[in-house]
């Protein structure tokens, strides 16, 4: 009888323990094989680098001047890993853990077998650059671009197994911020003077002008540096660079031939204001027909500009390099005839403006400008375009915008002529004319050489 006694007793222990409910752990989303678990709203919207390190709402104290940076160079937001698959921006969280995706794993092996989990809520990824122009998982990264912002998003949800104790794991809608920086080298990615005509029919070719930011840089080699805006100048003119990749940094002023480029960051270091100072005249020289040799002198030209930036430690973290060949002093709001501004000129020791000193225009078939010759590169038509190396008016815009520079948006004669009648220019937008050189009078403005 023992024996069978002590079956008995056994049995009777062994149903009592599999009436207790087993706790094991929930079911999670993972896009790693299981690497990276999902159970909570913080942990479902992170993200995973290339060199392992995970983000999450609750760790990412990234910003705009902040930003988290990829650790290898050519990456992409391919080699950023999160819940949403490459080729999505939206997903149900029910596809999710269907065959296609298969992310989701739950270590007590439940959940598996028909309609053994099943998933609820959305997951959305929006990624855009610093202008809000929207980017593809693949696309290229560029510096001047950055930071980058990669906002993920789900609404209310859960993720349940059939079976299993605890079978659910609970993920409240929210939101979170990721700003993100490529590794590429500091770099100068814009020189933007005056934007104002440069849309429309004044925008030029799409590899050198951006209607939003101004000319692309073309070159960092100093042996082309001439590619670079700007080519002319004057005194108290003034253009912005800007810098993608780098914080604050140190700009020392830059003398050449009697100009100066002086310049002046912003707080953040984004942005460089330089300010053209030279060779420019008084008042009384304005004021006199014939004053002489300007004061301030003729520069020497062309010359090389190289500007750069500097870190604490005195190393150059990014530099901009430019040629200046033509220097021009206006008469500032003083008008007269053009002999009386060729003579005037003259005198200064300057010559006065030819069409294509100053615009790009072509004539076409438009009789009040035919036999003017303007710049090259040439526009598409009788006004400037946007362009380097095609005149003063085409690179650097509307004049009078130039506060303190002294020009004005109105007329200035050329030593051009036709017959009988010279050319004249309107500065707003490049137009030539033909006009009477014994009776109109218009502003003056000399150029060297």
């Amino acid at each position: 009888m023992l024996p069978y006694s002590v079956s008995l007793q056994a049995l009777s222990v062994n149903t009592t323990n599999t009436t207790n409910a087993i706790n094991g752990s929930a079911p999670y989303f993972t896009f790693d094989g299981g690497r990276t678990k999902a159970t909570t709203t913080d942990s479902l919207l992170g993200i995973t680098l290339s060199d392992g390190t995970t983000i999450t709402p609750s760790t990412n104290f990234s910003t705009l001047i902040n930003p988290i940076v990829l650790p290898n160079v050519n990456e992409t937001f391919t080699d950023v890993g999160m819940l949403m698959p490459v080729t999505r921006n939206s997903i149900l969280l029910s596809s999710l853990v269907n065959a296609r995706y298969n992310y989701w794993g739950d270590d007590d092996g439940d959940g598996q077998g028909t309609r053994g989990v099943t998933a609820t809520g959305r997951l959305t990824v929006d990624i855009r650059d610093k202008n809000n122009q929207t980017v593809a998982r693949n696309d290229t990264l560029d510096i001047c671009n950055a930071p980058y912002k990669l906002v993920l998003r789900n609404t209310n949800g859960s993720l349940t197994t059939q079976y299993g104790v605890p079978n659910r794991s609970i993920f409240t809608a929210d939101t979170v911020t990721y700003y993100i920086n490529p590794t590429l080298s500091a770099k100068v990615c814009y020189a933007k003077p005056g934007l104002q005509e440069g849309v429309g029919r004044f925008a030029g070719p799409a590899d050198m002008w951006d209607t939003r930011k101004g000319f692309i840089s073309q070159s960092t080699s100093s042996d082309s540096y001439n590619l670079n805006f700007p080519t002319v100048g004057a005194n108290g003119l003034y253009f912005d660079l800007d810098i993608g990749g780098s914080g604050l940094l140190t700009w020392a002023p830059v003398t050449q031939g009697g100009i100066t480029a002086n310049m002046t960051p912003n707080a953040s270091g984004t942005s460089v204001r330089v300010m053209l100072t030279g060779p420019a005249a008084t008042n009384d020289e304005q004021s006199n027909d014939l004053p002489g040799r300007l004061q301030a002198g003729i520069p020497v030209l062309p010359q090389i500009f190289e500007l750069e930036g500097k870190d604490s430690s005195g190393r150059t973290v990014v530099k901009y390099g430019f040629v200046l060949q033509k220097w021009f002093v206006n008469r500032g709001l003083r008008t007269a005839k053009a002999a009386n501004i060729t003579a005037w000129c003259a005198s200064l020791g300057y010559r006065m403006i030819k069409v294509n000193d100053v615009t790009n225009a072509v004539c076409g078939n438009n009789s009040y400008c035919q036999g003017s010759v303007g710049a090259t590169p040439p526009s598409s038509g009788s006004y400037y375009q946007r362009r380097i190396n095609a005149g003063l008016f085409s690179e650097w815009g509307r004049m009078l915008n130039y506060s303190g520079a002294g020009f004005s948006n109105s007329v200035y004669w050329t030593s051009d002529v036709t017959g009988s009648r010279a050319f004249y220019v309107y500065a707003y937008n490049g137009r030539v004319y033909q006009g009477n050189p014994a009776t109109g009078n218009y502003h003056g403005l000399c150029v060297y050489p």
